[in-house]
């Protein structure tokens, strides 16, 4: 009879939690409409790297005058760095700061989820006048006129993350998404999605 009687209150609660309190697969919560959500415009991104950000970058000496108002990155605990070949490890320290609580806040709502601990990847930092020389000749739509080259701003990658697999990336760029609007509503950053270069692009307010 207690057989029974136990044998039907888990077939009651299988469906919610299972007899061993595992939580139901397929439970995860996927961010959407992300080009609706993050869609703050350039001129948005301009203000705030005008007010935060230092004078762009016209030359080596230029770049070595403010090099004191920037903080240098590398790969760390919170975020990694990727190959940067149009741009510097640099940022103003504020932005820094913000890449920091991003990261930070990544992870831990990863573990929150008892997802894996993985690592968001920055692909794009401080711009001078000579990497937006070499960006062009890759991007003829690449602008000057861009809040990268006042140190305010950087870009996240959203489908490519630190030590993951490539079936992981929908669940990462989901978590990302709601770390950064929760950042955004706090008023601590404008964030525009862009498809084309498949990175979330962040400029400190």
């Amino acid at each position: 009879m207690y057989v029974v009687r136990y044998l039907l209150i888990c077939l009651l609660f299988i469906g919610i939690s299972g007899c061993g309190g595992e939580k139901k697969k397929g439970s995860f919560k996927y961010f959407r409409h992300y080009q609706r959500t993050f869609n703050d415009l350039n001129d948005k991104h301009l203000e705030a790297a005008r007010r935060w950000g230092i004078r762009p970058v016209t030359s080596e000496k230029d770049f070595q005058q403010q090099k004191g108002k920037l903080s240098g990155l590398s790969s760390g605990r919170y975020y990694e760095l990727d190959e940067l070949t149009h741009s510097v490890p640099y940022l103003v320290p504020k932005a820094e700061e913000l890449l920091r609580k991003i990261g930070k806040n990544f992870r831990d709502s990863l573990d929150s989820k008892g997802l894996p601990d993985r690592k968001i990847i920055v692909t794009s930092v401080l711009r001078t006048a000579g990497t937006v020389q070499k960006l062009r000749k890759k991007n003829m739509n690449a602008s000057a006129n861009s809040a990268h080259v006042y140190g305010t701003t950087f870009d996240i990658a959203y489908a490519r993350y630190k030590g993951a697999a490539k079936e992981e990336t929908d669940k990462l760029k989901s978590v990302l998404a709601e770390v950064l609007q929760d950042l955004r509503k706090q008023k601590k950053c404008f964030v525009r999605y862009e498809f084309k270069q498949g990175c979330f692009h962040v400029t400190v307010r």
